[in-house]
């Protein structure tokens, strides 16, 4: 996993683990990586993944049966999404925003974009 500098590690790993419950990849009441195991594989603190894993624990995303593990929540798929829209909105829309208008961007002009994405990413997953 590579981190960068803007954002504090154990928010990018909480995002990681995030990324991999809204892509499917972990599913509702599924084990998780242990603080040992993940932070061996991402090579970094397990304090800073117990931290991470606390987070995420404090949003219900996921939670700890203990003696056996961390588990996906349920609902986890929903919160983490709603969770992940409100953060978007708030840290990086505004952001998006100053750009477009810098550049003379209209809705309609990332709309044409976002379709034109959206085929090359069709057509290359056939």
């Amino acid at each position: 996993m590579e981190f960068r500098q803007n954002q504090a590690i154990y928010l990018q790993i909480a995002d990681h683990i995030s990324e991999r419950i809204l892509s499917g990849t972990w599913k509702e009441g599924e084990r998780i990586p242990s603080i040992r195991e993940m932070s061996e594989s991402i090579e970094v603190n397990p304090n800073t993944v117990m931290r991470s894993y606390g987070y995420l624990q404090n949003l219900d995303i996921i939670y700890n049966q203990r003696g056996i593990g961390y588990f996906v929540a349920e609902d986890a798929y929903d919160k983490t999404l709603e969770q992940k829209k409100r953060s978007f909105i708030r840290r990086e829309l505004p952001r998006i925003f100053r750009t477009m208008d810098l550049l003379h961007l209209t809705c309609k002009d990332l709309k044409v974009l976002y379709e034109e994405n959206a085929k090359v990413k069709s057509a290359h997953s056939n």
